[in-house]
């Protein structure tokens, strides 16, 4: 009698219908060449479009444009989704195994992906923070589009993840202005560990030459077409899934000669798209996490098996979170052992 091994197992989280989700078991396929194994240490949850995929919010129109990289599944769902992944190559090509590495994967304990699918993590960015390597590639992606220059006056309207982001990339800008802008009060405290100035949108001011809108309201971008100067540019990042927006386009927007541009880090701006891949531009993204600052937006973290509730109570608003890190058993990593991993 032959004995068969079953193949290796791994547990990912599903979003199973409107509102569900749960952790499923699945084979593990044996990597072929160019292929890395990775264990998972770390993931993060990319609050507002993981919320509207658990919503089941998703429009069927751009729903193939709205695929993330290594997805399983259609929307609404069984659908498995999720792109901020940092583990450790168990398996790989020669290089590869022990390297510590980002990928645009969903919640998953291990997998299986093609190398070029990975990007390494410096030596001096801990494994937690790397998390954030997918929203600040966002953030790059902005400025690339945006292009500031010397001496601009910028708005950032919306202190969510991305919009810390971006403001926390432009802080270092030589800006003559740079605001952070939200209807919160405690953004503010926010605002301050970024050494950056923070407003209410009726105390903002006026006359910028860029405004990046990140709020995902109606209301956010119409503060943000009124902050923006004479024919000044408006970007928007929000992405409002199956909401309808309306705008006061009758009033003095084709006076000013304003300008709205979308922003979408699926490709690389236009600005740079000849000169950059997307490998590059996560390169620059994940090299930016040297700096500690960073930390500001990892807000919460919970063990893997609590994923799904996790997930529920962000949705409901019982957990207030830029960026909650999920935790996977067995995440100390032995060729880093920087006990900052672990915060």
């Amino acid at each position: 009698m032959t004995n068969q091994t079953s193949p290796p197992q791994a547990t990912a989280y599903w979003t199973t219908a409107k509102e569900q989700g749960e952790l499923r078991t699945e084979d593990l396929p044996t990597p072929g060449p160019g292929e890395a194994l990775v264990r998972t240490l770390y993931s993060g949850i990319s609050k507002g479009t993981e919320m509207v995929v658990h919503a089941g919010a998703v429009p069927p129109r751009v729903a193939e444009a709205m695929r993330a990289p290594r997805q399983e599944g259609e929307f609404p769902g069984p659908v498995k989704f999720g792109y901020l992944s940092v583990g450790v190559v168990e398996e790989g090509p020669e290089g590869w195994p022990g390297q510590r590495v980002f990928c645009l994967n969903p919640h998953q304990d291990r997998y299986v992906v093609p190398v070029s699918s990975l990007t390494r993590i410096p030596d001096d960015v801990p494994s937690r923070r790397a998390v954030l390597t997918g929203t600040v590639e966002t953030a790059v992606n902005a400025l690339w589009e945006a292009g500031p220059r010397l001496g601009d006056r910028v708005a950032v309207v919306g202190a969510g993840l991305v919009g810390g982001m971006v403001a926390t990339l432009l802080r270092t800008f030589p800006l003559e202005r740079l605001q952070l802008v939200d209807l919160d009060p405690g953004r503010k405290q926010l605002a301050d560990s970024l050494g950056i100035g923070f407003a209410h949108p009726d105390d903002a001011l006026a006359d910028s030459d860029i405004v990046f809108h990140c709020s995902a309201s109606q209301e956010g971008l119409e503060r943000s077409l009124q902050l923006a100067g004479d024919e000044g540019d408006v970007i928007e990042m929000s992405w409002y899934a199956n909401r309808q927006v309306t705008l006061p386009l009758g009033e003095d927007f084709h006076a000013r000669r304003l300008s709205i541009r979308a922003s979408q880090v699926g490709v690389v701006a236009r600005a740079r798209r000849h000169r950059r891949t997307n490998a590059d531009r996560l390169n620059l993204a994940v090299s930016l996490l040297r700096d500690p600052v960073f930390d500001a937006f990892l807000t919460g973290t919970s063990p893997f098996a609590e994923l799904p509730g996790v997930v529920q109570d962000l949705a409901h608003g019982n957990r207030e979170a830029l960026c909650h890190v999920i935790e996977y058993p067995g995440n100390e990593d032995s060729l880093h052992p920087n006990r900052e991993d672990q915060r």
